[in-house]
């Protein structure tokens, strides 16, 4: 198994490369939908979340009111790291379970672990045979935002400038997708990249 760390901020392209290398046959191990997998209602990690947040970040049915959890830890870093101290382990292992389910499947299979917080998260890289980072410039990935998601201007200035800057993500990368320009663009970058890693990685007979 050939484990890669694929990463970049919001809007800038990374979910289209994840997308085009699983035309290409890799597996794609989304961060953010095992975000959402441990945190399911009856979940020891929800329960744990409810512990230390209280009750009231549950709703009704038992899953996790996400607006009420966000406003208790908007602008609290220490509830903040507390919250991470508490869904990053559960995430960590569950990936690895997926990890290892990929590679029973195929021994000889590239899984991407498509995780946007790979910088701000701290999580070592020394599992990973290679990381790669999809970037696009702030403007470009804020009128993203407003066109594609419909957040007004504040919002998305907002949401890209809270997290880790190009520099910090091009300083673990071993390679580097631009996505500024088209669509078709970002796809023929994807595959040089994508090449380019199995040239690296993939021994030949």
């Amino acid at each position: 198994m050939h484990l890669i760390a694929l990463t970049g901020g919001i809007a800038s392209g990374k979910s289209t490369v994840a997308a085009r290398w699983a035309e290409h046959g890799a597996v794609v191990v989304d961060a953010d939908v095992l975000a959402r997998e441990v945190v399911e209602p009856g979940s020891p990690t929800l329960g744990a979340i409810a512990a230390r947040f209280g009750a009231q970040v549950l709703q009704s049915d038992g899953a996790l009111d996400r607006q009420a959890l966000g406003a208790h830890i908007f602008g609290d870093a220490k509830a903040r790291e507390a919250l991470n101290a508490i869904t990053h382990p559960a995430i960590s292992a569950l990936a690895h379970q997926r990890f290892e389910q990929a590679a029973e499947q195929n021994p000889d299979v590239f899984v991407i672990y498509d995780v946007p917080l790979l910088v701000e998260s701290g999580q070592p890289l020394a599992k990973f045979e290679a990381v790669v980072t999809v970037e696009a410039d702030a403007e470009r990935r804020v009128q993203r935002l407003i066109t594609h998601r419909g957040m007004d201007r504040s919002e998305a200035e907002r949401r890209v400038a809270s997290q880790a800057t190009g520099d910090q993500r091009r300083a673990i990368a071993d390679f580097v997708v631009d996505s500024g320009d088209d669509l078709e663009s970002t796809v023929a970058r994807a595959d040089d990249v994508w090449h380019q890693l199995r040239n690296k990685l993939v021994r030949s007979p």
